[in-house]
């Protein structure tokens, strides 16, 4: 028999050595990160030569986040069904069909299920790989050591990816990004045939019993939520058919999904899960955290594009500078939190001063002449706060029981993957439009005939002008909202972390003192209703 060390790879040849197995899983997961559907740093590309708007694809992005999010749940069971060497395969296969249907189809609905299921493969291969490895990097099973390796690969794969698309199309065609995933797919897979066996570490475990019912509503949700926030403007919101029918659409699903999980056997998510204080509250946090952080997707490129004239290459190469954030908020994470065991309160009081130091400095500093070099450290503090912060919220479903361990984090991929960042730029996009037409208004009170200065302006010149004017005192007076807004959150966790309360209130002799001023009382209420 193939005998087994204490970390070892048993589904791999014996020929391959056992120091280099490892890297070789790491090599895998990085190409498996490195797939998708569509890939959203190209969108413009697309949408140039193609007859898709930017909803559309945008619309299809998110469609495999949501996919992506569901495979949590049902991790376990399709690890314990299926061989490493079979999932590699299937994978493989599924991400190279995805890519070449979104290369070529212009049909919505197919370009978002194509990128649903992308989503889903994406997913499980990126945990048979993670999972292979996970007592290679901590053999006590620390999972905040291991969320750290975690989200230093994932965030750290979305940049590099985005560095990938962009110099790609620059120098060819966005397809050659696709083509590009399908080698190296293709590479996955024969190094798959050739260095791994079937094996099985536990008898095969049947997929009976899975509420595919359940996920399928719980999909249908989230995509009717996203739909909303991504095609709202676009629809003009609530006076559309389309906006209302979706709204509707995703409460009714809602409502029936959690009335159907209050009485079937095995939901597909318990309502038990979203009970967990570590659920709920990281829930509602990330919704703040994606608001405070809707600048980057929306913000930073209509100002580095439109105000600052900058093109996708010296845009997107500000990702090497989000990359470092990222890199050196893991190690940070790693050391003070996994390592040292820092609090949970202190981790996200660092977190969030990091993102509210972002919004302050965008804030203070943008202006119509501020150089790319300036953008570097508030880039830089988005990258190092968004990554501790998602490595706690993680790390804090480690107290949930095992049964709904991996419901809570899908749930908690709902949002962080889902629709909390497209719901951030929707609210943020919507309070831009209303605040623009109001600072054009004011700002265009005194543009008229009878004001000398503006006479030998044309009036193209002078719209244009206008509208970038109201264009940027707009964004510095959201910039200044969303700033009042974190520095809310900071004091509300400050406060929380203080000890306000007086200390004799937790000492023994005030509890025994307490307990017998009750006991008195309920005596004496006692005594008078027996009288």
């Amino acid at each position: 028999m193939h005998e087994i060390a204490p970390f070892a790879i048993p589904a791999m040849r014996d020929f391959v050595p056992q120091k280099l197995r490892p890297w070789i899983i790491i090599a895998f997961v990085l190409v498996f990160q490195f797939s998708g559907g569509v890939y959203l740093a190209a969108v413009s590309e697309m949408v140039g030569s193609t007859a898709l708007m930017q909803e559309d694809i945008m619309m299809a992005g998110y469609a495999s986040m949501v996919g992506m999010g569901l495979t949590f749940a049902i991790m376990f069971r399709l690890k314990f069904r299926f061989p490493t060497k079979v999932t590699f395969f299937v994978c493989g296969i599924a991400i190279i069909l995805a890519n070449l249907i979104c290369m070529y189809t212009q049909s919505i609905p197919v370009l978002v299920a194509t990128c649903f299921f992308a989503g889903i493969f994406r997913m499980w291969a990126t945990f048979e790989c993670n999972s292979t490895i996970q007592l290679w990097l901590t053999p006590t099973r620390d999972l905040s050591i291991f969320f750290s390796y975690i989200y230093l690969l994932v965030q750290g794969c979305i940049q590099l990816s985005g560095l990938i698309t962009i110099y790609t199309a620059f120098w060819s065609k966005w397809e050659y990004m696709h083509w590009l995933v399908i080698g190296l797919i293709g590479l996955v897979m024969l190094a798959s045939v050739i260095l791994f066996r079937n094996y099985r570490s536990m008898p095969k475990l049947p997929l009976y019993g899975i509420d595919w019912l359940g996920a399928a509503m719980w999909g249908s949700t989230l995509l009717c939520v996203i739909f909303v926030c991504v095609y709202g403007e676009h629809y003009d919101w609530f006076d559309s058919t389309p906006i209302r029918m979706a709204s509707i659409a995703a409460l009714v699903i809602l409502a029936l999904n959690l009335w159907r999980a209050s009485f079937i056997r095995h939901p597909f998510i318990a309502i038990q899960t979203w009970r967990y204080k570590a659920v709920y509250i990281t829930f509602l946090l990330y919704i703040v955290v994606d608001t405070l952080l809707a600048p980057s997707h929306l913000f930073e490129h209509i100002y580095m594009e439109t105000i600052l004239g900058y093109d996708s290459t010296n845009l997107i190469s500000l990702n090497w500078v989000a990359l470092s954030g990222i890199i050196l908020g893991s190690v940070f994470t790693y050391y003070v939190f996994a390592l040292r065991k820092w609090k949970y309160k202190t981790m996200t009081v660092i977190a969030f001063s990091a993102i509210t130091g972002y919004l302050m400095y965008f804030y203070f500093r943008i202006d119509y002449d501020l150089p790319k070099e300036a953008l570097a450290l508030p880039i830089f503090l988005r990258s190092f706060g968004y990554v501790i912060i998602a490595i706690c919220f993680l790390t804090a479903l480690s107290r949930i029981p095992f049964q709904h361990f991996f419901e809570a984090v899908s749930v908690q991929a709902f949002v962080s993957a889902g629709f909390g960042s497209v719901l951030g730029t929707a609210i943020l996009g919507r309070a831009l439009n209303v605040v623009m037409k109001k600072n054009a208004m004011l700002l265009s009170a005194n543009l008229d005939h009878v004001n000398p200065v503006i006479g030998y302006i044309p009036q193209g010149a002078l719209y244009g002008a206008l509208q970038q004017q109201a264009l940027i005192v707009t964004m510095k007076e959201l910039y200044g909202w969303l700033t009042i807004i974190g520095l809310s959150c900071l004091l509300l966790f400050m406060i929380k972390e203080s000890d306000i309360r007086p200390r004799y209130a937790w000492h023994p002799r005030y509890r025994m003192i307490r307990r017998y001023i009750k006991h008195e009382l309920r005596a004496r209420m006692r005594f008078r209703n027996s009288a």
